[in-house]
């Protein structure tokens, strides 16, 4: 989309949702959830660190995990002084456990390369290790009231039905962020809380299996439930298979047992722990094993395990 086309759909769309920006931040001012990342003072690496911890996890599963590493790592230093397998051991079970080495690593180079100050250059940010468009973005405005657009995927849904008058919003596309950028409010102050709003929105009202429309603050302005809410909803992706007896699943067990242990771990009980009921495949546990040591979240000596 060119820039004069993004600023006819933005005057067009000011005009068609005019008031929206206004009601949507009342309701957030009034209704937010009490999240600390979102105190008013808090630090740019507390943001970027939330921002990590909350990839693909819930954000009740991020707090503790999250209240506890800003207390321990206060800043990039704190934590680019200890080993990874701390931070992977901290991580404790929030998933994905690479995201705790790329953060380890991103506060490596915070604290080298930019005098222990998370950048607010989304440029800059991107250049961090872990650090893609969304998060890049995400830092620069809550951490720095920064003006851009931030699309995650509850505030996809919420673009979807409100926008496009359509059930879910399916595959992530890049005219998402064009259709963020049309509903901005102009000042930055109020382009940050109309993001953070519409991410709320889609996480507590807004949600994709049982939306609460008659709480909504923007219903007024909302086309699909102006056209009767069809069931219109996009070409869902395809099923991801089932977590139970996973390759995840086996090496979820085996880095549980690596976290819990405060000296190496043999191969042979690393193995035992991978273990996933009856045994189907019996390369599962190697391979699991094989693919943390890869993945660098496993360190192997001699047939002895531990975290790097």
């Amino acid at each position: 989309m060119s820039e004069r086309e993004l600023d006819q759909g933005a005057k067009s769309s000011s005009g068609r949702f005019l008031g929206l920006a206004a009601a949507l931040g009342a309701w957030f001012a009034r209704d937010a959830r009490p999240l600390p990342w979102r105190d008013a003072n808090v630090a740019p690496w507390h943001v970027l660190v939330s921002e990590f911890m909350l990839q693909q996890t819930q954000v009740e599963r991020v707090l503790p995990r999250y209240l506890t590493w800003i207390e321990r790592w206060p800043a990039p230093s704190s934590l680019a002084a200890d080993a990874p397998g701390e931070a992977v051991r901290a991580w404790d079970r929030l998933g994905y456990p690479r995201r705790a080495l790329w953060l380890h690593q991103a506060a490596s180079e915070i604290a080298s390369q930019h005098a222990d100050a998370v950048p607010r250059d989304i440029d800059t940010l991107l250049g961090l290790t872990g650090v893609g468009p969304y998060t890049a973005r995400a830092v620069a405005v809550f951490a720095y009231g920064e003006r851009h657009p931030v699309v995650d995927t509850n505030t996809r849904r919420v673009l979807a039905r409100v926008v496009h008058g359509r059930a879910a919003a399916g595959m992530p596309r890049a005219s998402d962020l064009d259709d963020m950028a049309a509903l901005l409010p102009e000042a930055p102050t109020e382009a940050q809380v109309f993001n953070a709003a519409a991410m709320e929105l889609g996480a507590v009202i807004c949600t994709a299996r049982a939306p609460r429309c008659a709480e909504c603050p923007v219903a007024a302005w909302c086309e699909w439930r102006g056209a009767g809410y069809p069931d219109n909803a996009p070409e869902r992706r395809p099923r991801q298979a089932a977590f139970v007896g996973s390759d995840r699943q086996v090496r979820g067990r085996i880095m549980a047992l690596l976290r819990s242990a405060s000296l190496p771990v043999t191969r042979h009980d690393a193995l035992a722990a991978a273990q996933v009921g009856p045994v189907r495949d019996p390369l599962q546990g190697e391979r699991a094993l094989d693919s943390l040591i890869s993945d660098g979240l496993l360190v192997e000596f001699d047939r002895q395990l531990r975290l790097p």
